[in-house]
């Protein structure tokens, strides 16, 4: 509670500063500053101000309720496997989504903690809160920033996710006609309004995600932006923790496969 409390006082002070500082790149020299270049700013100006990043608050949150007793047994996430074993995170996040025997499917950061709140804490549905669950999926994450990401293709039902991602990935739909693959690769280093068009395969974007996106004032996981995407294309998202989110997750966390994870991230 003490870092959530925390995390509401600073952002608050951080939306102030980014209020002035988002003024200052409109008007800079006649126009908008390159996304990449604006991001850096925005970035610099936060940590000499404050010392901090938002997106490390919201993972201080979320390792606070990481070793809270909760639900109807009174665990912890310690009791939690996210892959090496129970209650180690450190370097786990680098290897999700990944297939777990014990649900008998590929979860992502996002789903396997639902899944630790559900069936190893007791934790009814009704009561799982996704904010908490995108704070703990930043804690986590923050404990695999410097390991490679190492999706594991060879196993069976990860590679049938991967195959299904790229499926999704170049998939037109929508009354638009749109895909992934149209703005992350036919249009990129264009815009939508003021959101620089990236590259995904090029800038191994599933490193940064989950991360704190400056121009909302909100932290997002990767399914928040995937489920983003689609909203802004006019396509009705999937429900949180979803196979095709997932899918999706899998193709390009395969893609980033080497590349060093960096998060909680920070974007425009």
């Amino acid at each position: 509670m003490k870092h959530k409390v925390l995390r509401q006082k600073v952002t608050i002070f951080l939306s102030l500063i980014l209020l002035g500082a988002t003024a200052l790149v409109v008007f800079a020299q006649g126009g908008l500053l390159d996304p990449q270049e604006e991001v850096a700013r925005q970035k610099e100006q936060i940590l000499a101000n404050s010392g901090i990043l938002p997106g490390e608050l919201f993972a201080f949150e979320g390792e606070s309720l990481f070793y809270s007793l909760r639900g109807s047994n009174n665990l912890s996430m310690e009791a939690c496997d996210f892959g090496l074993g129970a209650g180690v995170v450190d370097g786990a996040f680098a290897q999700l989504p990944r297939y777990f025997a014990d649900t008998a499917r590929v979860e992502d950061v996002d789903s396997r903690i639902v899944s630790c709140m559900r069936d190893v804490q007791g934790i009814t549905a009704e009561a799982i809160s996704r904010s908490e669950v995108v704070a703990i999926a930043s804690y986590i994450a923050m404990q695999s920033s410097g390991s490679p990401m190492n999706i594991d293709l060879s196993v069976p039902e990860v590679n049938t996710m991967y195959e299904a991602g790229e499926v999704l990935w170049y998939l037109r739909m929508g009354e638009l006609d749109m895909s992934c693959a149209v703005c992350h690769e036919d249009k990129v280093n264009k815009r939508i309004r003021l959101q620089g068009l990236v590259d995904v395969k090029a800038t191994a974007v599933a490193t940064h995600w989950p991360a704190y996106r400056f121009s909302n004032d909100v932290m997002w996981t990767m399914e928040d932006r995937i489920r983003a995407c689609w909203n802004n294309v006019s396509v009705t998202p999937p429900s949180h923790y979803s196979d095709p989110l997932i899918a999706l997750e899998v193709y390009m966390a395969a893609l980033a496969n080497g590349n060093v994870v960096d998060a909680p991230g920070f974007v425009r």
